[in-house]
């Protein structure tokens, strides 16, 4: 069987797209931004100036979107504090004059981002650069801090090298500048447990008509089951019902004026046809499907199953007695032999010499019933022909 998807998984699609996309669903879209880092220096060795510019930093969550210049700053060595966390740390700027501007570069770590921030600001430093923790590799994180001045944080690489310059007594310059836009959507705590619910309400419905599905298959499966076995005890139930063969110019059956009630085909010699307890006949291919279904005659409506005397359950047929005749009645097996003695009869009488004294006419006639087969006609018939007459 080709799978279909049914209308159950495309409801249950349709509820999880509606929950992502309703009013309210997704959350706060939270807002970054890159920053490009500049640095430049003088190498010592070759006295040439060294200068690498990249977009590897990000912005902190309450920095100023805006520029920032100046020399290099980190925490002295003496001090121990690499991190930049006590309010008391000294910074080396090499280069550093007076009141020019500078940035602090610490170390992610310690303490809180506020805490870093605060220590570099009562230095008076114009900007603060974080470097991520050793771990993260070439990453950066996002950062809540306070504070009115312009905070980034880059990867551990580009720390700590600008740390071993300063730390060289190099002076380095650093530029930073606004990079790109970022915006980052996320999807809020009441729609992940609206989501939640309408994915366990899908899989307990989808659940429940599986369930259901395969119920209703079994009960088929048994009731067709149950019905082959029925038609196939009522098949040999008919099978009981006598056969006879037309034959051309056949007496007992007027060919031209009497038909098969269910094809409307009138008998033709050959024809095999199937003789009922209700003395209608109808052709075998004709009337043996219509048994099958109906179990009873289509003229008379006489339930031919009851009337061969199987009254209870067809698995009990075997046990089940023989028919008996109605008073007046006929049954179908001796209809059929009633049929084969009439054919007999008119042979036996056409080889009778007949006599010079005439048969003296008899009052009681034999008239056709419209109710009774013609083949008792023929077997009374027959009998007189052999007796005489009896008046």
């Amino acid at each position: 069987m080709a799978w279909r998807r049914r209308p159950e998984a495309r409801g249950a699609l349709a509820l999880l797209a509606l929950a992502l996309c309703a009013p309210g669903a997704r959350g706060r879209a939270h807002e970054w931004f890159s920053a490009v880092v500049s640095t430049e220096y003088v190498d010592p060795q070759t006295n040439r100036s060294v200068r690498s510019v990249s977009e590897s930093g990000r912005f902190g969550d309450s920095s100023p979107k805006e520029g920032a210049r100046g020399l290099v700053g980190v925490p002295r060595a003496e001090d121990r504090d690499p991190e930049g966390c006590e309010a008391g740390t000294r910074f080396l700027v090499p280069g550093g004059r007076g009141t020019a501007p500078w940035v602090a570069l610490v170390a992610r770590g310690g303490c809180t981002f506020k805490e870093k921030v605060l220590a570099a600001a009562r230095r008076n430093a114009s900007a603060v650069v974080l470097y991520n923790e050793e771990r993260q590799g070439n990453l950066t994180a996002p950062m809540s801090h306070a504070g009115n001045i312009v905070v980034i944080m880059v990867s551990y690489p580009k720390g700590r090298e600008i740390v071993e310059l300063v730390q060289k007594d190099i002076p380095v310059t650093v530029t930073i500048g606004v990079g790109t836009r970022h915006v980052q959507e996320y999807i809020s705590g009441q729609s992940v447990v609206f989501v939640a619910i309408a994915f366990i309400t899908m899989m307990i419905i989808s659940l429940a008509w599986l369930i259901f599905y395969y119920i209703q298959r079994f009960l088929y499966t048994g009731s067709q089951f149950g019905s082959q076995s029925h038609r196939k005890e009522t098949k040999k139930v008919i099978g009981q019902l006598p056969l006879h063969t037309v034959k051309h110019g056949e007496k007992g059956i007027d060919v031209d004026a009497e038909s098969c009630a269910v094809c409307i085909e009138n008998f033709k010699g050959r024809d095999v046809i199937r003789i009922l307890p209700c003395k209608h006949i109808f052709h075998r291919i004709c009337i043996d499907p219509w048994l099958l279904d109906h179990r009873t005659c289509p003229m008379c409506k006489l339930d031919v199953i009851k009337a061969l005397g199987y009254w209870g359950e067809l698995e009990d047929a075997q046990e089940a007695t023989a028919p008996e005749s109605p008073p007046g009645g006929v049954s179908a097996a001796d209809l059929s032999l009633m049929v084969a003695d009439a054919e007999r009869s008119d042979t036996g009488s056409s080889e009778m010499p007949s006599t010079s004294d005439p048969v003296p006419p008899c009052d009681a006639s034999f008239k056709e019933d419209a109710g009774e087969n013609t083949a008792l006609l023929e077997t009374g018939r027959s009998d007189a022909q052999r007796d005489g007459p009896t008046c």
